[in-house]
């Protein structure tokens, strides 16, 4: 996948773009059948396929501090359009400038001269363009002096079970509820937090047996607090574990950390990165009248996350 990081890195429009746009923050499985459209008109007329998102997400620049957790960062999300079979991925630099840019102008100069759009793939409620002025009849409106087509996809949804459309916001709601499975669901996927392994209380190991691999997060969406299953991934290699995201309420030291025990792993690994995938929330943090009582409860969600994930 070729990726523009900027537009002015576009010298030509591309031969026959068909392109779909979005912020795109989990690529769930919605996003994912956006790509699929695309993917397939572009291969039926001999185009180029291509997405368009930004970065920063839109809300840290117009609402500032009033913005919500991500639920891919910048890597992971490129990664997973990547995956999707897109050919061309242009990033644009997201600032109050650009978020000023008329609808029309938009279509005329970015799309269509910059880019050479031949064809669009939308979702239902899309909006675009200086005080989200432009839709669907807009880019309809536009369609015929410009030379491309609109393409407007269906909702998805997670299962018949299910009726809420997927989107990212229901997404972020599951995982902050610790309902990993029905976001699994929506994603596509197990959600994902990935970090650099830092230095913890020096506890895990010495104190109850079960050394942890800590992780910091940043601006990615954070579980509820509880004991998770999860599998780890370090160096292509996969491995079950058990997640504790909390404050360690039987230490009383009121301190938020993700610890994370790998099963069957003696590895030194600080300071190495890893991607820690939530399967299943196995129970609420609680708070242990002793050391002896939190390691017995710890060999009991170690058998529940072997009995979770299969082993």
């Amino acid at each position: 996948m070729k990726i523009f990081d900027h537009l002015d890195q576009i010298s030509e429009p591309l031969k026959n773009a068909v392109i779909t746009i979005g912020n795109f923050d989990g690529v769930h499985i919605g996003h994912q059948a956006l790509f699929h459209e695309v993917t397939e008109k572009a291969e039926a007329i001999g185009g180029t396929s291509c997405a368009m998102t930004f970065e920063p997400h839109p809300l840290r620049v117009l609402k500032q501090n009033n913005h919500p957790p991500l639920i891919t960062l910048y890597e992971q999300k490129l990664e997973l359009i990547e995956r999707s079979g897109i050919e061309v991925l242009i990033c644009v630099p997201f600032t109050q400038a650009f978020a000023g840019l008329a609808a029309g102008e938009f279509i005329e100069d970015v799309l269509v001269r910059k880019i050479g759009m031949k064809a669009i793939v939308v979702g239902e409620d899309y909006s675009f363009g200086k005080k989200r002025e432009g839709n669907i009849d807009f880019l309809n409106s536009y369609a015929p002096r410009c030379d491309f087509e609109v393409i407007v996809a269906n909702w998805i949804k997670a299962s018949k079970h299910f009726p809420d459309r997927i989107s990212s916001t229901k997404i972020r709601e599951l995982v902050i509820a610790g309902n990993m499975e029905q976001a699994q669901k929506m994603l596509g996927r197990f959600y994902q937090i990935r970090g650099q392994v830092v230095s913890g209380r020096n506890r895990g190991g010495k104190l109850l047996g079960f050394p942890t691999a800590n992780i910091n997060l940043h601006d990615e969406l954070c579980p509820k607090t509880g004991i998770y299953a999860v599998t780890v991934e370090h160096h292509d290699r996969k491995y079950s574990g058990v997640a504790n995201i909390g404050y360690s309420p039987t230490f009383d030291d009121h301190e938020f950390t993700i610890e994370v025990h790998i099963l069957d792993f003696e590895d030194d690994i600080y300071g190495e990165k890893i991607r820690v995938n939530f399967h299943k929330r196995i129970r609420e943090e609680i708070k242990f009248d002793n050391i002896s009582e939190l390691s017995e409860q710890i060999k009991k969600d170690v058998k529940a996350a072997r009995e979770i994930l299969a082993l």
